[in-house]
């Protein structure tokens, strides 16, 4: 029998409680809610989630208005989620399949009974226009009878309300999940960062409950972003990691199919917290914290005893073992990741936002493209250059050294990069005004020493991300003027 935890669908003030199993009953019990969503895995893939086109919102909202042809595999595994949890049904319409990746798949679901909870994660709740009255004239008996009539319809045909609906699979780690859903408690009511429905379980399967957000596939609308277009899509990032980071917590996974963002409402949602922790969690000292002259001498003797005259390799390795998180997305993670810096700060999150923003500059999607940590480290010192990469190298107490011919010793500038990319480098044109603060900023965000890194708050106070703030917001003049005519008639 399915075994549930407990807890409600509003947000609660009270610390996070852990529910302790209960012996199974003999009868099927109703779904509860408790905060929680996915799981961190170091070492890890990326989840791998495709984004859709944003669902037509001004279409019939009947229940059929959302049918769509499904595969049979994926319509199978549909149903046997939805027979796994008594109730479920009742509560939920499975609808397709958006994203699989490697711990979890979701699914886009309808809410069938929205109505009964309070439902303060919804954001565009107020943002629903109201329903005019019929404009023709009707004696009393019939105007009560088609008011009766039409009610029925609204409820019948009212506008549906989508979540995300998250299933992880039983090969993830329950203390990882339960990090997550700690991490998630911790993050509520944050401005641009998705929150938790609720979740539940049956024996040792998880179901986390997200709201559905529309958004876009990002390679379908980068390459048009003109650089006013990028200050909204960062400010809106950016203000998610500031509230992150506020709460020492790092994402680990920061990538364009994380952060969910609809051009035309110019919103982004920051997701998938299941490869995040709190700052400091099993971290241990680096030379990167260290004082510089004692960071200089501890290198010195490195490198003396690397001098030494020595026959192979030996028998026994005495030096100690290096580990260190290294979670995270190919082509994302930043130098100190690489080079497995033992005390990794939020600033690793800020270099994965640059990333994102090089790939909108230079029109290439996705820019990084390296099999394992080698292959990035050398794609970075390709740009940056040898000696900076060594320097960079150092600060982790780690040497950097590379033959490959074309990893030059000073490298290249970001100007230089994003020119070549847009095949501007030949024809002697130069970057725009607006372009060239975009660079100056991504030079804050990819500095190679975390610690002169842009943190999430000043890069909110920049002048790139205060770019387009003076523009006017789009309304539709005279609407409310239409319904007041509407009212009248």
């Amino acid at each position: 029998m399915a075994t549930i935890a407990h807890a409600r669908r509003r947000q609660v003030q009270d610390p996070f409680d852990i529910h302790e199993d209960v012996p199974p009953s003999t009868q099927d019990t109703d779904m509860n809610e408790h905060e929680g969503d996915e799981e961190v895995e170091e070492e890890a893939e990326e989840e791998v989630l495709e984004l859709e086109e944003p669902d037509d919102q001004e279409s019939n909202y009947s229940e059929s208005s959302e049918e769509e042809v499904v595969d049979g595999n994926i319509q199978h595994d549909m149903e046997k989620l939805a027979n796994t949890y008594p109730g479920f049904r009742q509560r939920y319409r499975l609808i397709k399949r958006i994203g699989e990746g490697t711990f979890s798949t979701v699914y886009k679901a309808e809410d069938l009974q929205y109505d009964r909870y309070d439902n303060s994660w919804d954001l565009d709740k107020d943002n629903e226009k109201w329903s005019p009255p019929p404009l023709k004239t009707y004696s009393a008996q019939s105007s009560m009878a088609f008011d009766a009539t039409q009610s029925m319809e609204q409820v019948r045909r009212r506008k549906p309300k989508f979540v995300a609906i998250k299933k992880i699979y039983v090969t993830s780690s329950p203390t990882r999940i339960l990090n997550e859903l700690e991490l998630l408690h911790d993050l509520r009511n944050c401005p641009s960062v998705c929150p938790l429905v609720t979740a539940f379980r049956s024996t040792d399967q998880v179901v986390a409950i997200l709201p559905y957000f529309r958004h876009m596939d990002f390679r379908q609308y980068f390459r048009k972003m003109t650089p006013p277009d990028m200050a909204i899509y960062l400010r809106s990032l950016f203000t998610a990691l500031s509230f992150v980071h506020a709460r020492h917590i790092l994402h680990r996974d920061i990538k364009p199919t994380n952060f969910l963002y609809d051009p035309d409402t110019q919103r982004g949602v920051l997701v998938d917290f299941g490869l995040a922790e709190r700052e400091g969690v099993e971290s241990k000292p680096c030379t990167c914290h260290d004082d510089p002259v004692a960071r200089k001498t501890k290198l010195r003797a490195a490198l003396h005893a690397s001098l030494a005259p020595h026959n192979g390799y030996p028998k026994q390795d005495t030096r100690p073992s290096r580990r260190a998180n290294r979670a995270g997305t190919r082509g994302f993670r930043a130098p100190e990741v690489l080079f497995k810096c033992t005390e990794q700060t939020t600033k690793i999150d800020i270099w994965s936002v640059g990333v994102i923003l090089l790939t909108i500059l230079s029109r290439r999607f996705p820019f990084f493209n390296s099999a394992d940590d080698v292959e990035a480290m050398i794609e970075i010192a390709t740009i940056f250059g040898q000696k900076r990469m060594r320097h960079a190298g150092q600060l982790h107490g780690c040497m950097f050294e590379t033959t490959i011919p074309t990893v030059g010793s000073q490298g290249f500038s970001l100007e230089r990069i994003i020119l070549w990319s847009t095949c501007r480098s030949d024809t002697g044109e130069v970057l725009s005004d607006n372009e060239k603060q975009a660079v100056e900023f991504l030079n804050r965000c990819m500095e190679l020493d975390p610690s002169r890194r842009i943190s999430a708050d000043e890069a909110l106070q920049h002048p790139f991300l205060q770019m387009g703030l003076d523009a006017p917001a789009q309304q539709t003049e005279g609407a409310d003027d239409d319904e007041m005519d509407i009212l009248k008639v």
